[in-house]
């Protein structure tokens, strides 16, 4: 009972976050989002055409989608653990009785609430732009939990390991972000030369935006079980590390 009572006052504290700074929170990626829909979807999806028999501003849909979810389930663990460790609020919980697991998962659960929101408002805002459609559904909502879950939990090493806020930065703008424009959300990798495809094969965000796609449109670049092992597997590392970075105290008791 204990556990389950720091669980939901850990994931109440950084819903109620999310909410209370909405306009930071919320807002930043539902106007990014829709000037990519503006942009590469309205008018040059109108040049473009199709591809693989779909219109171009349907086919950057999931990967818009997905674009949100991960930056945003990424941001909220990050910096709110970050925030937690720099004004030392985060010993309120250290000297509870709440174990690793709680601990890690209340951030975890807060990150992909985030993360769902904002994907949620990217989906209304892409109605506007076009018709969606789902294909796969199962699929679909499994994909989306496992990048939300993923992301989150990255974000939670990387606030850990953080020496400074200018390290919660790092990983976002040098990794996450080049991995996202070259994972395949604004084209198909079959446009690029053969060994570009095969280097493409290495970016872990291919298979979460063709996953994604997928479900949503029934078109995909790369096998759907082989997306949703690899996702399963990062899901099931991230988490080992985490717990062993917490058992270390890395962050939490230097």
């Amino acid at each position: 009972m204990n556990l389950w009572v720091s669980f939901k006052t850990i994931l109440a504290k950084e819903i109620w976050r999310i909410f209370r700074v909405w306009t930071q929170t919320l807002l930043p990626s539902g106007i990014t989002m829709g000037l990519y829909f503006v942009i590469f979807g309205n008018l040059l999806g109108s040049r473009l055409g199709t591809i693989e028999g779909t219109p171009y501003i349907l086919f950057i849909t999931p990967g818009l989608i997905m674009m949100a979810v991960i930056m945003n389930s990424y941001a909220n663990v990050v910096s709110s653990l970050y925030i937690s460790r720099f004004q030392r609020s985060i010993e309120e919980i250290l000297v509870s009785t709440t174990s690793n697991m709680v601990f890690m998962l209340g951030f975890v659960v807060g990150g992909m609430i985030r993360g769902l929101l904002v994907g949620i408002v990217v989906t209304i805002i892409a109605l506007f732009f076009t018709h969606l459609e789902l294909k796969h559904t199962f699929v679909l909502l499994l994909v989306l939990t496992l990048s939300a879950f993923f992301f989150s939990l990255a974000g939670f090493a990387n606030a850990l390991v953080a020496r400074d806020f200018d390290d919660t930065m790092i990983i976002p703008t040098f990794l996450i972000t080049p991995l996202t424009y070259l994972g395949g959300v604004f084209y198909s990798i079959t446009f690029l030369p053969d060994i570009w495809q095969k280097v493409s094969l290495f970016n872990p965000i291919l298979y979460i935006v063709n996953g994604f796609r997928y479900g949503m449109l029934g078109v995909s670049d790369i096998q759907i079980s082989i997306a949703l092992l690899i996702m399963t597997l990062a899901c099931g590392l991230m988490c080992l590390l985490n717990l062993y970075l917490l058992k270390k105290g890395t962050g939490l008791r230097q």
